[in-house]
């Protein structure tokens, strides 16, 4: 059977796929290889020709439905786990809960006299004469404050409370592990990977572009126009396994491969704003295998990349645009012509 992840020839197809620019010319390029310099369509009938194409790609397609399955499983155990988690924390406030009852419980001593009665529910004889001494102070209830690890926090307050702290920061997950670069580009990544979007006039051509990816450096520019990145990379990456496409004319889409496939960078290239990789999901990375919201979040986020491009108005300003222009057709009889709208 054949390997899966068999990648001795990928930096020679990335090479070939950055040179014919989209996936129909590199299956036009490798199916004119076959008809050229072999006799696959000579040596065999067409019923054949088709059967192997359809069984070595019903073969890939089932590599990418198993990686499908184990990625569903993996996610429905991570759930599981979490769940799991969940409850023993609960169980563990529960007990402590229990605990403090118990506590107060056991503190509520009643005084007895000689007699079995409660003295404070005796009538006293005489009014004792007046003391010059102090009450005792009334017992002090200490209360600790959540997370200061002291032992009111029950079993688990020290790991417990950090957890809470770090989840509670309010400060949401980056969209697709990435983020945008204004007036730059859209990006996203995985372990092993970075791919960026870069909106460009519509009706580019390849030939209207320069790009040059090195080792630590990324260069993108217009012929004729502005440089758009020309910037050294955060950490290094192999090249022969990078490329670029042009797609419908108006963005220019990257893959970068990380040299280092185990980390995770808080930019692409040094000077840009960085995320916090502490957030980062590493199940959700690729826009393909994003969640329906996170996914619509990078695609507004690269559709806005592509308008200011443009000089057109943002998904945002086109709504505001849209309600003032509804509102203006209700009302013709206001005049708004000296009105600033923000």
């Amino acid at each position: 059977m054949a390997n899966p992840n068999d990648d001795r020839f990928d930096g020679m197809f990335m090479n070939l796929a950055q040179q014919v620019r989209g996936i129909d010319p590199l299956l036009d390029t490798f199916f004119g290889f076959l008809r050229r310099k072999t006799d696959f369509f000579t040596g065999a009938d067409d019923q054949q020709a088709m059967k192997k194409v359809m069984e070595a790609l019903m073969k890939q397609k089932k590599f990418v439905d198993d990686d499908k399955k184990k990625a569903e499983e993996k996610k429905a155990k991570k759930a599981k786990e979490a769940a799991a988690l969940k409850a023993k924390k609960e169980k563990k406030e529960k007990e402590r809960l229990a605990k403090e009852a118990a506590k107060d419980k056991d503190d509520g001593v009643v005084e007895l006299g000689s007699n079995g009665f409660d003295l404070d529910t005796v009538p006293a004889a005489a009014p004792a004469p007046a003391s010059t001494q102090s009450p005792p102070n009334p017992p002090k209830t200490e209360t600790k404050e959540k997370g200061d690890g002291g032992e009111g926090e029950g079993e688990g307050g020290g790991e417990g409370g950090k957890d809470e702290g770090e989840e509670s920061d309010g400060e949401p997950p980056p969209p697709g592990n990435g983020g945008t670069v204004e007036g730059k580009y859209v990006w996203t990544q995985t372990l092993q990977e970075l791919s960026l979007a870069v909106a460009v006039p519509p009706g580019t051509k390849g030939r209207d572009v320069n790009v040059v990816i090195g080792k630590s450096k990324l260069k993108i520019a217009l012929k004729n126009g502005p440089t758009i990145v020309d910037a050294p990379l955060h950490k290094p990456i192999i090249i022969d396994d990078s490329f670029w496409t042009l797609e419908d004319g108006c963005q220019l889409q990257f893959s970068l491969s990380k040299s280092n496939q185990m980390e995770w960078w808080p930019c692409v290239c040094e000077g840009d704003p960085k995320i916090n990789t502490q957030k980062v999901q590493p199940e959700n990375s690729k826009l393909a295998d994003l969640d329906g919201e996170t996914r619509q979040t990078v695609e507004k986020m690269m559709f806005d990349q592509r308008q200011k491009a443009m000089g057109k108005p943002t998904a945002d300003e086109q709504k505001k645009i849209d309600i003032m222009d509804k509102f203006k057709s209700q009302h013709p009889e206001m005049d708004f012509s000296k009105a600033k709208f923000t």
